[in-house]
C-alpha cells in the first residue's frame, strides 16, 4: 500500500509538467523578437480574398458596432457574413443595415456557435474565399487586422491565430483588473512564447483559416470552446495553427458579476473538459505520426486555467507541509513542491512585469488570492456538474447606431443538420 508521502509525491509530480510548460512559455516570451525579412512581404495587390464569419445569437446591443468596426478593412471582394443563430430580437433587423450578407438560422435542436458557423460555411461552398476568419459578435479588430492575417494564412497554409484580448471597463473593479492580466498571460504571453520557439499555439477567437484547411473538419457541434477544438481537429489533420503577434482583435470584459461567471464558466469548464480528452488524443496521434509539434500542443492544453492551477498547487502545498509537520522532517515531496510553487509565481510575476504593468500595479497584487477565491465554485460546479450547454454571454448595452443604408444580401439556403 503506498505511504501519504508517496502518494503526495505522485500528485506533485503531475504537476510538475503544466507548470514548467508555464514557465517556459513565459521565461520564452521574453526573448526577442525575431527579424522579418522584408523582401519576402508580399505586395498588396495579391492580398487573398477574405470571406469573416459572425455567429450572433440575440445581439442586437453590440453586432451594429462590430460590422462598423470590420467593414472599413474590407475590400470590395471581400464578405461579411453574419448568421443571426436563433434569434429572438432586432439582430437580424440591425444587420440588415449594412452592406453584408445575413443568413438566418432557427434549429431548436442544435443550438451553439459551432452549428451556426458550420452553416455560414456551408453557405460559401459553390464561391469560397481564399481566407475565412472567425470572429465574435462583441469583438473590435485593430487596423491592418484582415491583412495581417490573411497574407500570412495565405503563405504559410496553415491557420492563423492573432493577439486576442479582453480589457476591462472603464469603471469596472480590480477583479476585472486581474482577470484582464490572466487573459494577457494565456493569450499573449504564453502564444508568443511558443512562436519565439518556433512551436504551434492553440486557437481562441479571431483565427484566420485558409479555405483548403478549414473546409477539411466539421463545426458542426455544441463545444463550449468550438475554436480550440477546431485548432486541434486541424493541427491533427496536419494543419497546426501560428500565432501572429502583428494582427489584434480586442472585446470588453462584462461589467456584472453574473454575466462575468457565465463567461468564465463556460471557458474553463470548456477548457478543462477539452484537457481531458484531447490531451491524451494529441499525444496518441503525435506518436503515431512521429509529430512532434503534437507533442507540443499537448504540453501547452495540459496546463489549466491558471487560478485553477494556483488552487492546486496550493492544496498540494498545504497537505505536503501538514505531513511534514504531523512527521517531523523533510521529505522529497515538499523539496518539488517549493521547487514548483518558485517555478509558477516567478512565471506570473516575470510575465506581469513584462505585460501587466499598466493593468495592475504591484501593490494590487495582494488581491490575487481573493480572485482566485472568486472563482472556486467555478472549479467546484466542474467537479459535481461540469456545464454541457452553451450560454451566451449577456452583454453590456452600447450603441448600435449606424448610417449605413441597407443593402444586406439575404441569402436562401436549403442545409441540412
Amino acid at each position: 500500500m503506498l505511504s501519504i508521502d508517496s502518494v503526495i509525491l505522485c500528485f506533485t509530480l503531475i504537476l510538475f509538467l503544466p507548470i514548467a510548460v508555464l514557465f517556459v512559455e513565459c521565461i520564452a516570451a521574453l526573448l526577442p523578437k525575431k527579424k522579418i525579412n522584408k523582401n519576402q512581404a508580399i505586395t498588396s495587390s495579391s492580398r487573398p480574398t477574405v470571406a469573416v464569419l459572425i455567429a450572433a445569437h440575440d445581439e442586437e446591443v453590440v453586432i451594429g458596432n462590430t460590422i462598423a468596426n470590420i467593414l472599413p478593412q474590407l475590400s470590395d471582394r471581400d464578405r461579411l457574413i453574419v448568421i443571426a443563430d436563433n434569434c429572438s430580437d432586432r439582430t437580424a433587423s440591425i444587420v440588415k443595415n449594412f452592406d453584408v450578407t445575413l443568413l438566418e438560422r432557427r434549429n431548436s435542436l442544435h443550438q451553439g456557435k459551432g452549428y451556426a458557423l458550420d452553416y455560414g460555411l456551408w453557405s460559401m461552398q459553390q464561391n469560397p474565399s481564399d481566407v475565412v476568419i472567425i470572429l465574435d459578435a462583441d469583438c473590435h479588430i485593430q487596423p491592418n487586422y484582415i491583412e495581417s492575417l490573411a497574407y500570412k494564412a495565405m503563405a504559410s497554409g496553415r491557420p492563423v491565430q492573432p493577439i486576442n484580448l479582453l480589457y476591462r471597463a472603464n469603471n469596472s473593479d480590480l477583479k476585472s483588473a486581474i482577470s484582464e492580466l490572466a487573459f494577457v498571460v494565456k493569450n499573449l504571453v504564453r502564444p508568443q512564447g511558443l512562436a519565439k520557439l518556433n512551436l504551434p499555439c492553440l486557437v481562441t477567437m479571431g483565427t484566420a483559416y485558409p479555405w483548403s484547411v478549414i473546409n477539411q473538419v466539421p463545426l458542426a457541434s455544441g463545444n463550449l470552446v468550438e475554436d480550440m477544438q477546431l485548432g486541434i481537429d486541424l493541427a491533427i489533420a496536419g494543419n497546426p495553427p501560428l500565432f501572429c503577434s502583428d494582427a489584434k482583435v480586442t472585446g470588453v470584459l462584462p461589467l456584472k458579476d453574473r454575466a462575468a461567471t457565465t463567461q468564465r464558466t463556460r471557458w474553463e469548464h470548456g477548457h478543462l473538459s477539452t484537457l481531458q480528452t484531447q490531451v491524451p488524443r494529441l499525444i496518441k496521434e503525435s506518436w503515431r505520426q512521429k509529430r512532434m509539434d503534437l507533442l507540443a500542443i499537448a504540453f501547452d492544453l495540459c496546463v489549466p486555467p491558471l487560478s485553477f492551477l494556483v488552487i492546486l498547487w496550493s492544496i498540494v502545498a498545504t497537505i505536503g507541509l501538514t505531513v511534514v509537520v504531523a512527521e517531523g522532517k523533510l521529505n522529497s515531496a515538499i523539496c518539488w513542491i517549493t521547487i514548483e510553487g518558485l517555478l509558477l509565481f516567478l512565471a506570473i510575476f516575470l510575465a506581469w512585469g513584462k505585460f501587466g504593468r499598466k493593468i495592475i500595479p504591484f501593490k494590487s497584487l495582494v488581491n490575487v488570492p481573493l480572485y482566485i477565491m472568486w472563482k472556486l465554485p467555478i472549479y467546484f460546479q466542474f467537479l459535481i456538474k461540469p456545464q454541457q450547454k452553451w450560454i451566451r454571454t449577456e452583454r453590456d448595452i452600447v450603441s448600435t447606431q449606424s448610417s449605413v443604408q441597407p443593402r444586406t444580401q439575404i441569402a436562401e439556403l436549403s442545409y441540412k443538420e
